[in-house]
């Protein structure tokens, strides 16, 4: 995506706010309070009987640099206390860390009977008739108003907020309001078209992880030789294997598989790294523990349980709908450490590869043969590694094991690699966005030609 080229404006003042620095002679400095309303209250549903339907927006339907995610509804009368209100035209802004810091915020459109309750970490912004929705709604995703409400914040660790008097009194450079608008539909216009190319390369990403997914379970049930001669494994889900593998229980690739242990708080004495699901790497198949937890585990423990490199790390308990418990990585690490309770630590058999079978478990995990053996209780996903240790697969000899782990290894990488690339891409066209509207709207740039005939390209 290139850059366009955009003008400054003929003349420019001094704001008077030292972030802000000059804005166009002809533009205001007003503070935010001065042209909308702050958290407004919902009189207006008054005259709704209590069985309207409305939208509701939990956090999690708030989008990132706008938009709502509107599929649930709910009765007026069984949430209009209690929630944030909002309707259409109202600018929404996540309150909450790391909510607020990441973006998220929405110009409200399209509600049910065009109101909404949702969660109650929201500030609501209703612009007054003498500013532009779309504009204050720029406003409020500019690195700016991100970043000052960030310095702002109130609270302790997850916890921290931005307050309604932060938002209230937000200094905004502020035009005619023929202007707001001019500016609204070009930042309309330029980050859909930003948005539409992120989504491209989002899709992207999305093909090359399903290429890798498929090449991963194709080696490690097929093998790498298509002239193979092959034979039916007797597996329903597994089919034809070649002929020379052997039909064998999981179970016979390991030597032992133990549970994990929490241990205490760490004591100064017995420390040692904990690996906790949270570490798991689940693209490459690795433990990243570059933040560790640590914890006061008994010596005799770690002599016991203590994990090599080689070992293999098989999620026990957690887990959810998207992301099933039976994520299985590979410890590598020359670091003393053990894992946590909600893993077993699985040392392989002598003649097994270890880096063979992070694959082959990689291939099980993505066709969910692990759920077959998960057993679910009070809210908690619990893998019974006995039974899933029985699975039925197709091994082939060590040898040939290590060819097909350095097959996958070399191709994988090329994969991720290009995945960093485009992910790279990714984050420098976010930033020109960020860039764009920060510009846009403190009138850094005459954006009011690009607005009425799109602008050139060079």
């Amino acid at each position: 995506m290139r850059a366009r080229a955009y003008k400054p404006y003929s003349a420019y003042k001094d704001s008077g706010v030292e972030w802000l620095g000059e804005i166009p002679a002809g533009w205001e400095v007003k503070r935010l309070r001065f042209v909308s309303d702050s958290n407004p209250v919902p009189s207006e549903v008054r005259s709704l009987p209590g069985d309207s339907e409305v939208s509701f927006v939990p956090m999690e339907a708030v989008g990132k640099n706008g938009g709502l995610a509107l599929e649930t509804t709910k009765l007026l009368a069984d949430v209009k206390a209690g929630y944030s209100y909002f309707r259409d035209g109202d600018v929404v802004i996540a309150k909450i860390t790391p909510c607020f810091e990441n973006g998220k915020g929405a110009l409200a459109e399209g509600l049910t009977n065009g109101i909404a309750f949702g969660t109650t970490e929201l500030h609501v912004l209703r612009a007054r008739h003498t500013a532009d929705r779309r504009f204050a709604f720029y406003v409020t995703l500019s690195d700016a108003f991100r970043r000052l409400g960030e310095a702002d914040m109130y609270g302790a660790g997850g916890q921290k907020r931005i307050s309604e008097s932060f938002v209230r009194n937000f200094p905004i450079a502020l035009p005619s309001l023929p202007e707001q608008r001019a500016i609204a539909t070009f930042l309309d216009r330029e980050t859909a078209r930003i948005d539409a190319l992120v989504a491209k390369k989002e899709r992207l990403i999305t093909l090359l992880q399903e290429r890798r997914t498929a090449l991963i379970t194709r080696a490690v049930t097929k093998g790498l030789d298509p002239t193979a001669a092959m034979k039916d494994s007797g597996v329903e889900w597994l089919g034809e294997i070649p002929a020379h593998w052997e039909v064998r229980p999981l179970r016979t690739t390991i030597a032992s598989c133990l549970n994990g242990v929490w241990g205490d708080d760490p004591d100064g004495v017995s420390d040692v790294v904990c690996v906790r699901v949270a570490d798991f790497d689940r693209v490459r198949l690795g433990v990243d523990i570059t933040e560790p937890t640590v914890r006061a585990i008994e010596p005799r423990v770690v002599a016991e349980r203590g994990l090599r490199s080689g070992d293999l790390l098989l999620e026990k308990s957690g887990g959810g709908e998207n992301q099933p418990v039976g994520a299985v990585v590979l410890y590598t690490h020359p670091v003393p450490a053990v894992c946590s309770n909600f893993v077993a630590r699985v040392v392989v058999s002598a003649t097994s590869d270890p880096k063979y079978l992070v694959y082959l478990h990689k291939a099980l995990y993505s066709m969910r043969i692990n759920t077959k053996h998960i057993k679910q209780s009070t809210g908690i996903q619990n893998l019974d590694s006995r039974s899933y240790f029985g699975e039925t697969v197709g091994i082939p000899l060590l040898a040939e094991q290590k060819e097909i782990a350095g097959y996958l290894a070399a191709e994988t990488a090329r994969i991720d690699a290009l995945s960093a690339r485009i992910r790279a891409a990714i984050t420098r066209v976010q930033e020109l966005r960020t860039a764009l509207i920060a510009a846009a709207v403190t009138g850094k740039i005459d954006v009011r030609d690009h607005e009425s005939s799109g602008g050139r390209q060079t």
